[in-house]
């Protein structure tokens, strides 16, 4: 909802869990809530606005009012949910191949298309090197000054600048090459070069009947 012209694909596992009737209905039911909250937040966004414009002092309220604009200015895109047996092999290809389907979609996508300038592709080639090497640890974080500095030891990147490398990393955290958290503000300066360890550190925080298994121990 604060990332301008989103698309979202809603994913929902555990399909091995129920009969098919069920997934059916779940599927409509979660559809049906993401609808309504959509309108909720519309609503919202909707009703703050009118209070700051009938304030009676709307000029102390400019900023928020135009944070408000801006936010309520945002299409966000829910594409059909995809109900998937993550036991099942078959059916993660398939959820690959509707991500890759959407993704190719120049309507949602209109970027899809655009040329790349050749550094764009030369500090990825770098940086997927670096993350293969053996000096790099397995969780694959990294401070920006030091991969500034890797990354300029290479032959067509010696003039990189930082400024660029943000520009280029801002690019490959939305393509998922990596993951640069800079909007938080420990960790503005670091880049994870291994997005799967995330995924793995997350499996173990977050999973199913996590709460009851922790309640099992003594």
């Amino acid at each position: 909802m604060r990332v301008p012209n989103s698309v979202v694909l809603p994913v929902g596992t555990h399909v091995d869990c129920c009969q098919e009737q069920e997934v059916a209905e779940k599927t409509h039911d979660i559809m049906a809530r993401i609808t309504a909250m959509l309108a909720e937040r519309k609503s919202n966004l909707a009703h703050f606005i009118d209070n700051l414009e009938g304030s009676e002092e709307p000029k102390f309220y400019v900023d928020q009012w135009e944070r408000l604009k801006e936010m309520e200015s945002r299409t966000l895109t829910i594409l059909n949910l995809v109900a998937v047996n993550c036991m099942d092999h078959r059916a993660i290809r398939k959820l690959e191949a509707t991500i890759l389907k959407h993704v190719r979609n120049e309507e949602l996508f209109p970027e899809v298309v655009r040329v790349l300038p050749p550094v764009y592709r030369q500090v990825e080639a770098a940086i997927a090197d670096i993350a293969g090497s053996e000096e790099v640890a397995d969780h694959g974080m990294m401070d920006i000054p030091y991969l500034l500095s890797k990354l300029s030891q290479h032959e067509n990147l010696a003039s990189l600048s930082r400024e660029l490398l943000q520009d280029i990393l801002r690019y490959l955290h939305r393509i998922g090459l990596v993951v640069w958290y800079e909007e938080i503000k420990h960790l503005e300066s670091t880049v994870f070069l291994q997005p799967t360890f995330l995924i793995t550190m997350f499996k173990l925080l977050v999973r199913h009947q996590l709460v009851q298994q922790l309640e099992s121990i003594s």
